[in-house]
């Protein structure tokens, strides 16, 4: 008979390792998500540390993004330039909360892992439109897969089972667990 003892642990250490380089990607991405948020909650895009200097994007930028994405330059898709300069730059004053909103949950899902799932199809569902929109605006070719691909592999698994609140929560419910 075999022993199988040696190789279960030489299996699992790996695994474990891979979980744990995933939860820290899910944190890494959250808090890039968080950080955006926060510059929309105080408006501020543009910080100085002294030591370093760097940009957010406030409300103020997603709402000049926004115009230069429906401008009259712009090679947009028809309906989606019309639907994002007739309802949300037409209501910005709501839907610049919304926005604030979903990033907060989006990062926060991502840094404490808690339907760690959820908060990447949220983000998704919020660039994924602008993507399509502005494909033909003449982009640097790999600056949007750069937001959507972590989006796309944290969606797919369960990064928030290791160092999050879902490894609690499946711990509970089990397989009802979705995230």
């Amino acid at each position: 008979m075999a022993d199988f003892a040696g190789t279960r642990r030489a299996a699992t250490l790996p695994t474990m390792r891979i979980a744990k380089g995933l939860a820290a990607f899910r944190i890494f991405v959250g808090l890039v998500w968080l950080g955006n948020a926060l510059a929309k909650v105080v408006n501020q895009g543009s910080y100085d540390l002294g030591v370093v200097s760097f940009s957010l994007i406030s409300r103020d930028t997603a709402r000049g993004l926004l115009e230069s994405y429906t401008g009259p330059e712009s090679n947009a898709i028809a309906p989606l330039k019309s639907l994002y300069r007739d309802l949300v730059l037409a209501n910005w004053g709501v839907f610049q909360w919304l926005l604030t909103a979903a990033e907060l949950a989006v990062g926060i899902s991502l840094v404490v892992g808690i339907a760690s799932r959820l908060g990447p199809l949220l983000a998704l569902a919020l660039i994924f439109p602008l993507w399509v929109m502005v494909i033909d605006n003449g982009r640097y070719l790999f600056e949007w897969p750069l937001d959507i691909v972590p989006l796309a592999i944290l969606a797919a698994v369960p990064a928030g089972r290791v160092w999050g609140q879902d490894g609690k929560l499946a711990a509970r419910f089990g397989d009802r667990w979705p995230f």
